[in-house]
């Protein structure tokens, strides 16, 4: 056979060959290709829903950062201005003290209103304005074995026995009583430690920058203490409450017990009480480390005061002199 006829056969096969792999690398290419547009394809699918997922979250977060009632509230004005009676002639010997209207807030003297000092049972005055606001005043109280065990002065609560809660306010006030502050506390927050945050929140509350409690009762003088200004503040806003208004004017009340005591008769330790007339409260303190303390109000021709002496030598004569003082300038 002539080989002009048999070379032509040999190219036609590499041709063929040729286009088999130009078709098999094709089919890889399309083949890669799809597989990469796969991969984008998840992960552009991906990306919008992270994009998604931050914005529904900034959508959620962003109102409670602009929601009004989150800032905190302001404290209420319970006094101000600068002491009306300022250089007035008068004889106080109490080292910090303090007049003020009770009706309007307006100071009305001062001398060191700012002066942090130990306070003693004028602790009792802020134990008084939460408890009132926590425990009923017709419940019954059960007496915890804690009460019992109290510092000077107690009235004599005993482990276990059921009182009116009535019955501690008066004596608290009046005569008081530490174990009578301890079982309020108790009745109020379930402990004294909780009451104790509690008095402590509600200082800061009211704008009382100066004052600190460490026991209910202030029998503890350690870290317990106010000033004539906070003092005075505070009272204004007890007196809101009229069962603490009826509590602190109170001269003598007689109340029934349970046998064997059958009754107990709570006398106000506030002499001011029966010295100055008009005077309608409010609490008296000592220990040994605070002095001699009161808090006194009186009213007058329908207007009320407020005096604050705090470590005085001479606690009822430096309030005469302040509410006379007060009264004179009507």
């Amino acid at each position: 056979m002539p080989l002009d006829v048999l070379t032509p056969v040999a190219p036609r096969r590499r041709r063929r060959r040729y286009r088999a792999r130009r078709i098999a690398l094709f089919v890889l290419v399309v083949l890669a290709a799809a597989t990469a547009g796969a991969w984008f394809g998840r992960r552009a699918a991906a990306k919008p829903q992270h994009r998604g997922a931050s914005v529904s979250l900034r959508v959620t977060t962003e109102p409670v950062v602009t929601v009004p009632h989150s800032a905190p509230e302001k404290p209420p004005r319970l006094l101000y201005g600068t002491p009306l009676l300022k250089g007035a002639q008068v004889r106080v010997r109490a080292p910090a003290a303090i007049l003020v209207d009770a009706d309007t807030g307006r100071v009305l003297w001062a001398e060191r209103p700012h002066q942090r000092r130990k306070i003693a049972s004028l602790t009792k005055i802020m134990t008084a304005t939460l408890a009132l606001r926590e425990v009923p005043w017709q419940s019954t109280v059960t007496v915890a074995r804690s009460v019992t065990r109290v510092p000077l002065v107690r009235e004599g609560l005993r482990t276990g026995e059921h009182v009116q809660a009535w019955k501690l306010f008066y004596s608290l006030l009046l005569y008081s009583g530490n174990d009578d502050a301890n079982e309020l506390a108790i009745s109020s927050a379930g402990s004294v430690h909780a009451f104790l945050r509690q008095m402590n929140d509600e200082a800061r509350v009211l704008g009382l920058r100066d004052t600190h409690y460490t026991s209910p009762s202030g029998v503890r003088d350690h870290g317990n203490y106010s000033t004539p200004w906070d003092l005075a503040a505070l009272t204004r806003y007890a007196f809101r409450n009229p069962r603490f208004d009826q509590l602190v004017r109170t001269r003598r009340i007689q109340v029934p017990w349970s046998a064997p005591t059958n009754s107990k008769i709570y006398v106000n330790n506030n002499f001011l009480l029966h010295l100055y007339t008009g005077a309608n409260g409010v609490k008296t303190g000592y220990t040994h480390e605070a002095g001699w303390c009161l808090v006194a109000s009186a009213t007058k021709h329908g207007r009320r005061l407020i005096a604050v002496v705090l470590d005085s030598p001479n606690m009822y004569a430096d309030a005469r002199r302040l509410l006379n003082l007060g009264f004179s300038h009507t």
